[in-house]
Order: C-alpha cells, then structure tokens, then sequence
C-alpha cells in the first residue's frame, strides 16, 4: 500500500467502531492484507458512499434507454477498439488508484484461475492469458477478450471432457505452479487530482458505454458471463476436492440469466469471488511447498 487507509490510522473507540476496520481484521474471507485493504479504502471512499446511490439509478435507467435505442440500430453495429480507448482514459483520469489497481489485478488473477482448471483436468486444455501491465495496456480490447476467454474455456474444457469419456474429479497431484502474484504495484496506478471515482461508481459509468458500443450479443454474453462464477466455482472445488469453498462464490445460478440492470453490481461481485479464489488457492501452493517431504526408505 503507498498510503495507509483512514481505518487502519485512526485509533480503536468501542463506543464507535468502525466497520471498515472490523472488515479489514476479520479473516473469515481469504484475501491478502494489502488486497483488503485496497478494496475496504475504496468501498468507504466518499465517492462510493455519496455519488454511487445517484449514478446507479441514472446508469440504469440509461441502459433502457440504450436498449430502445438500438432496436432501430444495425444490428452488427459495434466500436469496440474505441470503447476500450474510452474506457483506458477515463480509468486513467478519473479512476482511484486503488479501483485500477484491483482491476488490472482481475485480468492477472482470472487468467490463473482458468489456467489453474485448465491444468488439472483430467482432460487437460490450454488458455489465452490476459496481463495487462499497465492500464494502456488495456486499449487492446482486453475487456472484451476477457468474456470471449471465459466462454471458450468453458466450451473447450467441456468438450474435451466429453470426448475423451471424462469426468472432473479431484485431482491426485494439484499443480499450483500457476498460482502467483501479478506483480502490479498500487503506487504505479495514476493519483492525478480527479483520480476520486470508486470502483463500483466507475462499473455503474460505463456498463451504459459498453452496452452502446458492442453488439447486443457481446453485450449479454459480457452480463451472463458474471453466472458463471459459479461454474468455475464448482471446476476449482472439485480439483482440490473442497466443496466448502464454493461458499465464497455466489452470483446467481448459471442457468438462469439475469436482467442486465444490475450488471455493475454483479460485476464487484465477480471480482471479489476471484480474488478469494485465487487467495484460496496461493494459500494450498504455499502449504504444499511447506509441507515436509516424505521420507524416501533407504537404499
């Protein structure tokens, strides 16, 4: 962290707690300290608690709006390259550095995850890793790729599966060696003096801008791309043979596609499940390269 959030400055009063620092001590949820902190200084920012309850109504009522809109627009009709160049410029400008931090992070960590399941299936299948270094870097229609990726994984992992005769199970030998930090620094994201806007207040901006500049289809596809959190979920949890973890996912049955109007909501939400799951599995790497080696029997 370059700067330490108000919640962990202040001093403890029992006559007035705070719930920040009360989420930030809790470890029922596995997320490392600097991560939680990041996310706790961000969800208590005066942006999110004042500007947040008036955009959400606005940003969705905007989304109708599109909606009827587009019915008289071709249907192909699509800017995908210059949303992406929108959207880096306004994270870059307007974005707290704490929101852009956990956003670059999301690409990073999805990429594992899959990469994770990918490796360890029976019927072992091969994934596009999303890195973006720096927000730049994002221009490259990494938003967009990162829906396509998550469906393609689905529709490889599975076919494969099928061919091949094969069920998910939990794997004998778990191979976490994709499993690491990104290495992105929350000191390099930008701290210019309009970099205020949280990160559920920025999802709620431009879930409209998305919806206007990509097709209908890639527009649902990104919105019911969030129901399978739960998917991956149950993938990991049946690898590592932990069905108690799939209690940290939780955003809607895959199977029943929900309304795009809380699609920034559910997009936090997404988010979050994959930092705990990737927390959840850096902690099993780290007690796997821990744990003491069988003896081997002498000779």
């Amino acid at each position: 962290m370059s700067r330490m959030p108000d919640f962990l400055t202040q001093g403890h009063d029992e006559r007035d707690p705070s719930p920040w620092l009360a989420l930030y001590l809790d470890q029922s949820t596995p997320l490392p300290d600097e991560v939680k902190a990041a996310w706790l200084a961000d969800s208590s920012s005066g942006s999110r608690q004042y500007l947040l309850p008036f955009l959400r109504p606005v940003a969705r009522l905007t989304i109708v709006l599109i909606q009827v809109v587009k019915v008289f627009v071709p249907r192909n009709w699509s800017h995908s390259k210059l949303l992406h160049r929108l959207l880096a410029w306004g994270l870059k400008r307007f974005v707290s550095p704490e929101a852009n931090w956990l956003i670059l992070r999301h690409f990073h960590l999805g990429s594992q995850v899959l990469g994770f399941i990918g490796r360890n299936s029976p019927a072992p299948v091969g994934t596009s890793p999303l890195e973006p270094v720096d927000i730049d870097a994002l221009k490259d229609e990494m938003f967009l790729k990162h829906d396509l990726n998550l469906f393609n994984f689905v529709i490889r992992l599975n076919q494969a599966l099928r061919d091949q005769g094969l069920v998910l199970g939990k794997s004998p030998d778990v191979d976490f060696s994709m499993i690491k930090d990104p290495g992105l620094r929350l000191s390099d994201m930008p701290r210019g003096r309009f970099n205020f806007l949280d990160l559920q207040s920025a999802i709620e901006l431009f879930t409209p801008l998305y919806q206007l500049m990509l097709t209908d289809n890639d527009f649902w596809r990104a919105a019911n791309s969030l129901q399978l959190d739960e998917t991956i979920g149950i993938y990991a949890a049946t690898l590592l043979g932990a069905p108690e973890h799939l209690i940290l996912v939780n955003n809607k049955h895959p199977l029943v596609p929900l309304s795009t109007l809380r699609a920034g909501h559910r997009l936090v939400i997404h988010g979050l499940s994959t930092e705990m799951l990737h927390s959840l599995l850096q902690r099993m790497r780290t007690a796997q390269e821990t744990a003491p080696r069988p003896e081997q029997p002498l000779a």
